[in-house]
C-alpha cells in the first residue's frame, strides 16, 4: 500500500510538473509573436508618424502665411468713421492716385466710368474694395499668383460691369437741384422701403410664418404708390 501511494504521487507530480512547463513554454510562445508582430506594426507606423509632422508643419506654415492681423481690414466708404472728419479725404486722395496708376490705365474702365462717380457711393465702395484687392495682390510677397488672376479676370471685369449697369447713363446733371415745387429733392440718405412694416413682419415670422403673410395695411399702400411717381428715390 505504501508502494503503491508513493508510485501514484510520484506519477501526478510529474504530470502536474510537465503540464506546467507546457503551459510555460506555450505562453513564452506566444508572446513573443505578438512582440513580432507590434514590432512590425511599429516599423510600418513611424515613416507614417514622419508624413504627420512634415503635414503639420506644412498646415502651420499655411496658417501664418494667410493669417490676417487682428483689426486689419479693407477700408468701406459705406461704413466710413466720422472721426477724424479728414478720414474721407485721405481714403478719397489714396483711391484716386491708385486709379490714375492702375485702374484708368483699362480702356474698359476709362469709357464706363461716370464723371459723377463721386456723388455715387456705392460706385466708391465698389472701387475702394478693387483696390484692395488689387494691393493684396501684388504688393504682399507671398501672394500667389492666382489673387492677381482673379482680380484681372473676375473682380475687375465684375466691378467695371456693375458701375455701367448702375451708373452708365449718369453725369453731372443729373444731380443738380431738382424742382422742389414740382417733385421732391430726396437724393441723400437712402430709405429702406416700408421699414414701418417689420414690427408686423418679424411677428408672423416669428410665430405663424406657416400661415399666409399679413396684409399691407393702407399706409403701407400710400407709402409704396408715393415711391412709384416718376423722379423719386426707389
Amino acid at each position: 500500500m505504501t508502494s503503491t501511494d508513493n508510485t501514484n504521487h510520484t506519477a501526478g507530480d510529474g504530470g502536474s510538473s510537465n503540464g506546467t512547463a507546457y503551459a510555460t513554454t506555450s505562453s513564452v510562445t506566444g508572446l513573443a509573436r505578438e512582440i513580432d508582430g507590434l514590432r512590425r506594426d511599429l516599423t510600418e507606423i513611424l515613416p507614417l508618424k514622419a508624413r504627420l509632422d512634415e503635414l503639420a508643419d506644412l498646415v502651420t506654415k499655411l496658417a501664418d502665411a494667410t493669417a490676417v492681423p487682428a483689426g486689419v481690414g479693407i477700408v468701406s466708404w459705406l461704413d466710413l468713421p466720422t472721426d477724424p472728419p479728414d478720414t474721407a479725404l485721405a481714403v478719397l486722395t489714396e483711391l484716386i492716385r491708385w486709379m490714375e496708376v492702375v485702374y484708368l490705365r483699362y480702356s474698359d474702365a476709362a469709357r464706363t466710368l461716370p464723371e459723377c462717380w463721386l456723388w455715387h457711393p456705392d460706385l466708391v465702395e465698389e472701387l475702394l474694395w478693387l483696390m484692395d484687392a488689387w494691393c493684396a495682390a501684388y504688393h504682399d510677397n507671398t501672394a500667389p499668383v492666382s489673387l492677381a488672376a482673379d482680380w484681372h479676370d473676375r473682380y475687375r471685369p465684375g466691378v467695371i460691369k456693375r458701375i455701367n449697369t448702375t451708373a452708365g447713363r449718369c453725369s453731372l446733371e443729373a444731380h443738380q437741384p431738382r424742382d422742389t415745387d414740382t417733385e421732391p429733392d430726396d437724393s441723400g440718405a437712402p430709405v429702406v422701403p416700408l421699414a414701418e412694416a417689420v414690427a408686423p413682419i418679424a411677428g408672423w415670422w416669428a410665430t405663424h410664418r406657416r400661415d399666409p403673410a399679413p396684409h399691407p395695411d393702407p399706409a403701407h399702400l400710400a407709402t409704396a404708390a408715393a415711391r412709384r411717381r416718376p423722379g423719386t428715390r426707389r
